[in-house]
């Protein structure tokens, strides 16, 4: 089911008063994995938007399991499906010492061209196989 895995440690800055990491950062998490994702697929943001192409995150919904603390690693994984013009990426970040869900999240991205909505063929191409290969799991 997942199609991409990367590992990150939590830092001390990342947690609030309570020794957590707050809630906002996970959204840094899940982009950071996108833009992983995105270069292991043979894409670069700035070359996408020197082409005029930005793919931008129309929509989240986010659901906090276990929480993340500081020092702890985290395996961020993902997987990707195609509606219409919308990537829906799904997230699932693991505590890595205890294998635990900690977060969960979709988020829809689309695609502006030149500022207006649109299609990306060079992202159309580069995630195509790994649309197939969640499908197929």
């Amino acid at each position: 089911m997942y199609i991409f895995t990367t590992e990150m440690e939590v830092r001390d800055y990342e947690c609030d008063i309570q020794g957590i990491v707050n809630n906002a950062n996970y959204l840094h998490f899940t982009e950071h994995t996108r833009h992983l994702f995105l270069k292991h697929t043979g894409l670069s943001f700035a070359s996408l938007h020197e082409k005029g192409v930005d793919p931008v995150v129309a929509r989240m919904t986010l659901q906090y399991k276990a929480p993340l603390q500081c020092d702890d690693v985290m395996v961020s994984k993902l997987w990707i499906e195609k509606e219409g013009i919308r990537y829906v990426f799904h997230h699932d970040i693991f505590r890595k010492r205890d294998e635990r869900l900690s977060f969960r999240a979709t988020a829809e991205l689309v695609c502006l061209v030149n500022g207006k909505l649109g299609r990306s063929e060079d992202i159309d191409k580069a995630f195509a196989p790994f649309i197939k290969q969640a499908h197929n799991k």
